[in-house]
Parts: structure tokens; C-alpha cells; sequence
């Protein structure tokens, strides 16, 4: 079993999300990592300054793995249309 590693960065970025259920949430699919690489919704990125990244509704929790998961950032991703590219 993994330990889990909070930057403080990503952890200001969590307590920054002003819905609750979503907080909880988010927070319960990161200790999910716990059992890494045996989770759901995590793919390994290439060409990218870190090297996973769970999914989780609207939001991307990206982390690094070496002996301990470390989580490093957490974004929205917010919706894509036609002018996004």
C-alpha cells in the first residue's frame, strides 16, 4: 500500500473548490491511490511535466509516482467548444 503526499499547492488548490460534495469527493478518488497502479480513471501521460493523471468529473488531480504518490496539482478543466483551439 502507497502513501499518499500532498503538495502544498495542491492541497491550497483543494481547499480553494467552494462545493463541499465535490471537495469530499476528489479528496476519496486521491486516497484511491493508495492501491496504485491497481485504480480506476488514471492514465499515464507522455510529454508532460507530470507523469499521471486522475480523472475525476471535471477536475484533473496530477501526480507523480516514485515510492510514494505525490500529488502536485489539481485543475478544472472547463468545457471545450469550437474556439478552445
Amino acid at each position: 500500500m502507497n502513501q499518499i503526499e500532498w503538495q502544498p499547492k495542491a492541497a491550497r488548490q483543494l481547499r480553494k473548490i467552494d462545493d463541499k460534495s465535490l471537495r469530499v469527493r476528489l479528496y476519496d478518488a486521491t486516497q484511491a491511490l493508495k492501491d496504485f497502479p491497481a485504480c480506476a480513471n488514471v492514465k499515464k501521460l507522455t510529454n508532460h511535466e507530470y507523469s499521471y493523471r486522475l480523472r475525476v468529473g471535471n477536475y484533473r488531480v496530477f501526480f507523480d509516482f516514485v515510492d510514494t504518490v505525490k500529488i502536485v496539482f489539481v485543475e478544472e478543466v472547463k468545457k471545450r467548444d469550437e474556439h478552445t483551439y
